[in-house]
């Protein structure tokens, strides 16, 4: 315990930089997306844009934080300083519920109607053998696309914009062990409708015994009935496995994975769905951001003629845009030069060779006495001389000096601060001392022996008594409060409200 009386000195904590992490190349270039919801208020909706982004992690903003306030030029701002490559917009109108794909920063943008969808939870909760993985989230999906190549460029397009959704695969320099989801995205050419599935991935030794595939791939199950780890191994068989081995999922694995499987060996594929499920058709495809020309639209179909006066109506706006851009650019590089302007005069910094000359003419004319001074002009104007205290403590000179605006020169002395109050204090003190001040003088001064002062003042009265004997606004009835002979002091009696 510290003595009474003594402080001890803090020892100021010494500042030191953030560390400075540069993210790799390889990382920088992987395509990152941002996934929203816009529109009306669904809880379910928000479900599945928490889920959808959940599918695209690593590379997403999983903690992205949007408000109703936000617009989606906001987040086309920010895409650039955190490498965004496409945007994913999910919207609900009282119609319908529809899917944007956005290739920033400029575009195309593809539009899906949403037919149906299920939420991650629900899909996991009706699986009979629940599996979810969450050391899998932290490596990238394996993309796997089903009959996008048929005719049409809407279907090069959208099978090239899945892929750029996600990090290329590089065959030759892969790991296996980084595999650990899929996404599959299967297009039907009658019903036009495109199935998306998303699945968890594990790989299983076969050809093993049921017993001795429990212990490499670490599902021991309970062993308190049997003595000895041979008679588990033997009796294997005897155990009860939920799955079943196809032997279409079998596979050789060129590299060595963990749990048992090795390299130029036999595995097993499976796959555990883990949701969301999203079903959807491509209503249309834009060329700019959102607002563009229509590539290819689902159902409407326009003539060549229709197609040119909608590109000559875009183009004219685009070209109000950029004049309205270019003005307003200009206006506040304007704004700024003035600004600068000012703060360089009224600071006191460098002045122009114009300012100089005024402030020197300036204080040249202070120190010129004009031959007109104000008695004179009083004299010509009224006909006869002044009072001597009326120009008392002026100057000479009316003429007043040209000031520069801006400057920071000013011919105006502060004016002194008058104590009112004080002045108020001592007429108060002389007053009582019977005396009149310089404010009061010969008015309303308590008559008394001595005090001088003149009849009908405010306070005036005859002293009887030690006393001032006058009208009091605490007099009752009339006739009462008045002193009676004899008496020093009167007797104030207020009167009742009737």
């Amino acid at each position: 315990m510290r003595k009474k009386g003594r402080r001890n000195k803090k020892v100021p904590k010494v500042k030191t930089d953030a560390p400075e992490f540069e993210e790799p190349t390889a990382l920088k270039n992987a395509p990152h997306t941002f996934v929203i919801h816009r529109g009306e208020r669904c809880s379910s909706v928000v479900a599945l844009s928490r889920d959808f982004r959940r599918m695209m992690e690593p590379f997403t903003a999983s903690a992205l934080r949007e408000r109703r306030v936000n617009k989606v030029k906001d987040f086309v701002h920010l895409s650039g300083f955190f490498h965004v490559s496409h945007m994913c917009l999910f919207s609900l109108s009282p119609q319908t519920l529809s899917l944007k794909i956005i290739r920033m920063p400029k575009g195309p943008t593809l539009t899906f109607r949403v037919t149906q969808y299920t939420l991650a939870k629900d899909v996991i909760s009706m699986t009979k053998k629940q599996f979810v993985d969450e050391e899998s989230f932290h490596t990238p999906p394996l993309v796997i696309l089903n009959s996008f190549s048929g005719e049409g460029r809407h279907l090069k397009l959208m099978a090239s914009t899945f892929q750029n959704m996600f990090p290329p695969i590089n065959l030759s320099t892969v790991k296996l062990s980084s595999l650990k989801r899929c996404v599959l995205l299967s297009y039907n050419p009658v019903s036009k409708l495109i199935d998306l599935r998303h699945y968890s991935v594990t790989v299983v030794p076969v050809n093993l015994n049921k017993g001795v595939k429990k212990v490499v791939t670490r599902n021991i199950p309970n062993m308190s009935k049997f003595e000895d780890i041979a008679d588990f191994v033997e009796k294997g068989h005897l155990l009860s496995d939920s799955e079943f081995d196809d032997e279409e999922t079998h596979v050789v694995l060129p590299q060595n994975l963990r749990r048992g499987n090795l390299a130029d060996n036999k595995s097993s594929l499976r796959l555990h769905e883990i949701g969301p499920r999203i079903t959807m058709r491509l209503m249309k495809i834009e060329e700019d951001l959102l607002t563009g020309e229509v590539l290819y639209h689902d159902y409407i179909q326009k003539n060549a003629i229709e197609v040119e006066e909608l590109r000559k109506k875009r183009a004219a706006k685009k070209r109000l845009k950029e004049q309205r851009k270019e003005k307003q650019e200009e206006n506040k590089k304007k704004k700024e030069q003035q600004k600068a302007d000012h703060k360089a005069k009224t600071s006191g910094g460098t002045l122009t060779d114009r300012d100089k000359q005024l402030l020197k003419d300036a204080e040249e004319a202070i120190g010129e006495q004009s031959d007109e001074d104000d008695t004179r002009y009083y004299e010509d104007a009224i006909g006869e001389a002044p009072e001597k205290e009326l120009f008392e403590g002026q100057s000479g000179t009316r003429k007043r000096p040209f000031i520069p605006k801006g400057s920071n020169y000013s011919l105006k002395p502060k004016k002194p601060k008058l104590d009112k109050k004080k002045e108020y204090d001592e007429d108060d003190r002389d007053d009582r001392r019977g005396r009149a001040g310089p404010r009061q003088k010969g008015k309303g001064g308590f008559k008394g022996k001595g005090a001088p002062g003149k009849k009908g003042g405010k306070f005036s009265g005859k002293k009887v008594g030690g006393d001032y004997k006058g009208k009091s606004k605490y007099a009752g009835k009339k006739g009462e409060g008045k002193s009676p002979k004899g008496q020093g002091k009167p007797k104030f009696k207020g009167g009742k409200k009737k």
